[in-house]
This record gives structure tokens, C-alpha cells and sequence, in this order.
């Protein structure tokens, strides 16, 4: 499987089968490439309606002329991942769950906050491991951590000393999920208000009905699948059981 950088005739393929509709894991296929490679090509530059592969060679050379400019925060050692984790793995799935959220509107930095919140053990962190693992200023994460909170994605907590910390807790997902599923019924009452506004029988009125029950039966199935899903994000790891050896194994007479 070839390495490296995406080429321009890459890219260009990776337009190709976009406009053709192909799904992610067939260009990749056909690129001989990681379907995860060829997603956060496409989110990152775009998204599948805006991509092109002009554009998008142009952004990843000017990247890269950044990342060579910036050598103090690029000669940084990188730590020691835990569990035997392969580093450049970890980035790589950092910046490719990073452009997911951007592309559910998400500005950058606060995405990469909660992607750094999502992707550690612990569940948690504060604001200096924040600064320190993202290499930024302390105000763009409290501007970040504003913005989640405000939104329900994390909690504070008092940790040691007088530091708090910032962690998203098993409920997260759930909460945010159904605040879109209330955000999409909002959205049906208002095109339902808009039935009386046009006028009852009127093509616009219609449409806007038709809207609204799709609305409604979108908010509604989310919310009942929610609800009977929500055990899920509360289950436990099994413990890792594994099989006495048998030299130590007594036997019975």
C-alpha cells in the first residue's frame, strides 16, 4: 500500500469518484489507499460536494510550507504514548476525528479540544495539559472550552488544588444528540407556523407541511432510539480474563 503524500492525479481521482458517487472505502480501493487517508482528504478540503483537486493541492502544499516555517514546534519530542500506541497512528486519528467535526460545523480549535477530550484515558484534562498537548494559547482553549460547555459537550470539575478540569462523561453524546433531535422538531414548528402564514392548500404551504411531518417523524424516531440506546454508552469493559497457564494449573488426584 503506498505511502507518503496524496499526488495531484490522486486528488484528482478522489474528484472523480465523487462526482461519480462512490463511497470513500472504493476510491480508496481504487487508490490503493486507507479509506481513513482519502475521508479526511475530502473533509478537510471541503467536504464530498465541495471538494476539488485543485484547491485542495494547493491548501496541503501551503500546509506544509507552514510546518516547515514553524521547526521550534516541530523539532518538539513527542511523548511516550500509552499502551504501546503507535504515535503517528494516534495523530493521524486525532486530525482525521478533528475534520469530522468540522464538518459538522464545529470551528477548529474547539473541535481538536474535544477530539483531545474524546481520545484520553481518562475522560479529562485541564486547561495546561490543554495548552501544552495542543500547542496553542491558553485563551483560544477558553475560548474552546466556552463554546462546549454552552453546548453540553463538557462539565467542569474541581481537581486538586484550585485547577478544574474539563471532562465529557458518558452522557455527553447522549445529551448532544438529543439537543439536535429538539433542534430538528424546533425546526418542524416552524415550517408547520408557516402553513397558516402561506395559506392553507397553497404548493408552498404544502411543501412546508410535508417538511414538518418529516421533521417530526426524524425528531421522534432519534429521540425513542436515544432512549432505548442510552444503556449502551454506560456499559463496562469486561475484565480482561485470561487463561491460567498450565504449568500452574493443579490437578486433582
Amino acid at each position: 500500500m503506498p505511502g507518503g503524500r496524496l499526488t495531484q492525479q490522486e486528488r484528482q481521482q478522489i474528484a472523480l469518484g465523487l462526482a461519480d458517487g462512490l463511497a470513500y472505502a472504493e476510491i480508496a480501493r481504487r487508490l490503493d489507499r486507507p479509506t481513513s487517508t482519502i475521508t479526511r482528504e475530502v473533509m478537510r478540503n471541503g467536504g464530498p460536494v465541495s471538494y476539488r483537486a485543485d484547491l485542495a493541492h494547493r491548501a496541503t502544499e501551503r500546509r506544509a510550507h507552514r510546518r516547515k516555517q514553524a521547526t521550534p514546534r516541530a523539532s518538539t519530542a513527542t511523548p511516550p504514548q500509552p499502551h504501546g500506541r503507535d504515535p503517528q497512528a494516534v495523530r493521524d486519528y486525532e486530525e482525521l476525528f478533528t475534520t469530522v467535526f468540522m464538518a459538522q460545523g464545529l470551528p477548529k480549535m474547539t473541535a481538536r479540544v474535544l477530539t483531545c477530550l474524546y481520545t484520553t484515558d481518562e475522560g479529562s484534562v485541564t486547561a495546561s495539559e490543554l495548552v501544552r498537548r495542543l500547542q496553542v494559547s491558553p485563551a483560544s482553549v477558553s475560548k474552546a472550552i466556552a463554546f462546549l460547555e454552552s453546548q453540553g459537550l463538557v462539565r467542569r470539575e474541581r481537581g486538586e488544588g484550585r485547577r478544574e478540569r474539563y471532562t465529557v462523561d458518558d452522557d455527553v453524546m447522549y445529551q448532544s444528540t438529543m439537543a439536535a433531535a429538539r433542534s430538528t422538531a424546533q425546526l418542524g414548528e416552524i415550517a408547520r407556523q408557516g402553513v397558516g402564514v402561506l395559506g392553507p392548500g397553497t404548493p408552498a404551504a404544502h411543501r412546508l407541511e410535508n417538511i414538518a411531518r418529516f421533521l417530526d417523524y426524524v425528531s421522534e424516531s432519534i429521540t425513542r432510539a436515544m432512549e432505548q440506546a442510552r444503556d449502551i454508552l454506560h456499559t463496562k469493559p469486561e475484565p480482561n480474563l485470561e487463561p491460567e497457564p498450565a504449568s500452574e494449573r493443579t490437578e486433582e488426584p
